[in-house]
């Protein structure tokens, strides 16, 4: 006979019988292997962190799995003795020790399940100026929006259903769609866990559900900037940074890794991030990238030149043969990089798109960098955010990025002035950060009359003027 999940006790079966992804037991089991046990003698379900996230780009997904890193690592911390304390509050504390994290792709409970990256991938062409409209504001930017229960009824009843099961003690959204369907999901179920909103952007779109959301945690105060006229209270506004992984805390042997990649002592490293998730942008990110290959051989006494092409074996494959058609000593050619964060501490500058995990890596691994390429919607503002400090440099074709890397080749100086001006948006505890003040909020949640757990099916409001206007 097959047992379903219920039937079968977890610690009787071996770590290979659950599939990781989806949390559900494989396995056939006779009558004789399973004895009869009461619901009394089950063990009691661990408290549930839910982080969520929308496999769009890998942004989104990286600071989720940041996240819970995080949440994974204090626990342990806590369970261990190694501190007494996480929050500051007993019960918080308490309640992190006890958890089960998990983290899911929100698009994979939708009734019609489609890929992301595709998606965005279409509004780079001749849509763009509609997403670029649509993405900071909703409508005239006075407009916004709240949230409500439509997100469920049309798209993500399956995330409802999984929620009113499994009753989460709190949920941490990296994306809007996330953060909606998790709203949709407590209006529905009449659960009152927290929700926390981890824009993973230097700027926040008008389609989070603004009123909705217990907290919203931000890179800076340009962001809280944006968020007050949308009538959010300022005690839901917490400016903590964009969540990155554990590694980017870290100080790094720069000798020793650049000995590990084989990479020169003597030369400022210059690392070039050509892997792609989201195809279309990263058409015109390379296609550049490749305009400037014939040309490195100028820099060669001073920059040794460190492409990363990610998973893509095929882009990696026509990197090295031009470069060995064109005779470049001075270039190493490198597919996907486990340790990111050591690559990056190692290297002088960095060539890299506008996306805000990949930026806020840069900031924390105290790397400057030169952001490559038309920017659009969320990574206009990123650009704006960074340029406007003075932690990056912004260029769109590849004769000005030559120009730019003959600049630096001659004035090296301005790699530290990045450095200094990045100072003002670095954060790396970010994800420590989120991971415990959601634990606050899901030991103390608050009460069932709070106007945030209404119902409704969709809501609309009337804002302020916005801080920031285009």
């Amino acid at each position: 006979m097959t047992t379903t999940i219920n039937d079968i006790q977890p610690d009787a079966l071996p770590p290979q019988a659950f599939d990781k992804t989806a949390q559900v037991v494989v396995a056939e089991v006779s009558d004789e292997a399973t004895p009869e046990v009461s619901e009394a003698e089950r063990a009691p379900e661990k408290p549930l962190v839910i982080v969520a996230h929308a496999s769009v780009g890998s942004g989104h997904r990286s600071a989720a799995n940041a996240i819970a890193q995080a949440l994974k690592l204090q626990q342990e911390e806590l369970i261990t003795g190694k501190v007494t304390t996480i929050t500051g509050d007993v019960e918080a504390d308490e309640l992190l020790a006890q958890a089960e994290i998990e983290v899911i792709d929100i698009l994979d409970f939708g009734r019609i399940v489609f890929d992301g990256n595709k998606t965005a991938s279409l509004f780079t062409g001749a849509t763009r100026p509609i997403y670029d409209l649509t993405w900071r504001y909703t409508l005239t930017g006075r407009i916004l929006w709240s949230g409500g229960t439509i997100w469920s009824r049309l798209m993500y009843a399956p995330f409802t259903e999984y929620v009113s099961k499994r009753k989460p003690v709190a949920i941490i959204c990296t994306h809007i769609t996330a953060a909606n369907a998790a709203v949709s999901a407590r209006m529905l179920t009449g659960q009152r866990f927290p929700i926390v909103a981890v824009p993973t952007d230097y700027e926040t779109e008008g389609l989070w559900p603004q009123l909705s959301c217990d907290l919203f945690c931000v890179a800076n105060e340009f962001m809280a900037e944006t968020l007050r006229p949308r009538k959010i209270p300022e005690d839901r506004i917490l400016i903590t940074g964009i969540p990155t992984r554990e590694d980017f805390r870290r100080e790094f042997d720069r000798e020793q890794t650049r000995n590990a990649y084989g990479l020169p002592q003597d030369k400022r490293v210059v690392l070039a991030l050509a892997g792609a998730y989201l195809p279309r942008p990263y058409v015109h990110f390379r296609a550049a990238l490749d305009k400037t290959l014939p040309y490195l051989h100028l820099f060669d006494s001073s920059l040794h030149f460190v492409f990363v092409a990610g998973e893509d074996k095929e882009y990696a494959r026509h990197l090295k043969t031009q470069c060995s058609e064109l005779g470049l000593t001075n270039v190493t050619i490198l597919n996907y990089v486990e340790d990111m964060a050591a690559l990056m501490a190692s290297s002088d500058l960095v060539i890299c798109k506008s996306g805000g995990l990949t930026v806020t890596e840069c900031l924390c691994a105290k790397a400057p960098m030169v952001l490559l390429g038309k920017a659009y919607g969320q990574e206009k503002a990123n650009v704006n955010m960074l340029t406007g400090t003075g932690a990056a440099l912004h260029v769109t074709t590849a004769r000005e990025l030559l120009d730019t890397l003959r600049h630096y080749a001659y004035n090296p100086e301005m790699g530290h002035a990045m450095l200094i001006n990045g100072a003002y948006l670095r954060k790396p505890n970010a994800a420590r950060d989120i991971a415990a003040v959601s634990m606050e909020l899901a030991a103390h949640p608050k009460e069932a009359t709070d106007p945030i757990f209404r119902k409704h099916f969709l809501k609309f409001y009337w804002g302020r003027k916005p801080a920031h206007v285009r």
